[in-house]
């Protein structure tokens, strides 16, 4: 095996060994670096925020699953862009190459800036302003015989809070299995497998934003749609949270009644759906469906389409341009944008 699948490999056993037994609280607010969960791309957070094997031209899959590295991908370069709530913006770049002896490789810059803050002292007087920010380069390597594709990314990531930094290594690895005839794909990955090398100063290590994916990707013969079935953070079956402050209703009594796990829906909060409409090679339409954000991020009396997302994808000339907008919230949503082309023919000489 390569050097650097051997490592990534070994990086993410050893992670999930030691972040498994902290894996048993809820996953929200109790781990660092967790915006590297947040999809980077158009396509990702149009078919639901998380994707494990739905392979084709489009580079930003990387961050999905480093086993979708594919030759389609090769010399492309792809640029992307989130517009969140409020003043929260997030940049992305991706660019995929081949080499004859190490693999495939893509590499990733993403850049997520939650803006410029007021700061007070406890007497209320003004301190200035600071910034809040989080990034990370990814290099991922992937492998392909017959139908299955092994890869891995090693990741460094860093946060920043008014000058106070925390910084982490993570790996990601993946296998996927491509069907040599039908358009049907199967992909798993372990995410995020790894260890914070720098607590913020004056706080302890916190565990990575580990997550197990499994993922199936299916077009059937003579229909024009591609289907995506997601299930993920499978290392853990309990990720519902329920508020201990929300009121629940009154029984015959005046009893109070508090909402209580079930096993449904327990397992449904895993899912992840995804579909893509091929309307021609270059124009697609895709719809996703993330049961755990509307779960979570739904309002009492409103959800706001919470969960939902729905993008759509353009080749114009040598461009490819994605758009996607992904409702979190009843005050709005987040608006992804990317554009990708092929550098290999754009400064490919002509005889």
């Amino acid at each position: 095996m390569n050097p650097f699948l051997r490592a990534a490999f070994f990086s993410a056993g050893f992670a999930v060994l030691a972040v498994a037994p902290a894996a048993q609280a809820q996953i929200g607010g109790q781990q660092a670096m967790s915006f590297l969960n947040l999809p980077t791309s158009a396509k990702l957070a149009g078919l639901g925020g998380v994707n494990v094997s739905a392979r084709d031209a489009d580079g930003t899959m990387l961050y999905g699953n480093p086993a979708l590295l594919n030759q389609e991908m090769d010399g492309r370069l792809a640029l992307g862009f989130v517009d969140y709530l409020a003043d929260i913006k997030q940049s992305t770049a991706a660019y995929v190459f081949n080499t004859a002896k190490y693999g495939r490789f893509g590499v990733g810059l993403t850049y997520l800036s939650y803006g410029q803050f007021e700061q007070f002292d406890a007497a209320g007087n003004s301190l200035g302003q600071f910034s809040v920010n989080e990034y990370a380069l990814s290099i991922a390597d992937s492998y392909t015989s017959g139908a299955f594709t092994i890869g891995g990314t090693l990741k460094l990531a860093g946060s920043g809070i008014a000058g106070n930094h925390s910084y982490a290594a993570l790996a990601d690895v993946g296998g996927l299995f491509k069907h040599p005839e039908q358009d049907f794909t199967v992909g798993l990955v372990v995410r995020n497998a790894g260890i914070q090398l720098k607590p913020y100063d004056g706080a302890g290590r916190e565990p990575m934003p580990l997550d197990v994916q499994l993922g199936t990707s299916f077009k059937p013969e003579h229909l024009p749609f591609r289907f995506s079935f997601t299930a993920h953070h499978l290392q853990q079956l309990d990720i519902v949270y329920l508020d201990p402050n929300q009121r629940g209703q009154l029984d015959e009594n005046g009893e109070e009644i508090k909402p209580k796990k079930t096993l449904g829906d327990k397992i449904a909060r895993h899912f992840v759906v995804g579909g893509e409409l091929l309307l021609s090679k270059n124009l697609n339409v895709r719809l996703g469906y993330n049961h755990l954000q509307r779960r979570e991020l739904r309002l009492e009396n409103t959800s706001g389409g919470a969960g939902f997302s729905f993008g759509v994808m353009l080749r114009i000339s040598q461009f490819q341009l994605d758009y996607t907008r992904a409702g979190y919230h009843a005050s709005g949503g987040a608006n992804y944008f990317t554009i990708a082309r092929n550098l290999d023919s754009l400064f490919k000489k002509t005889p």
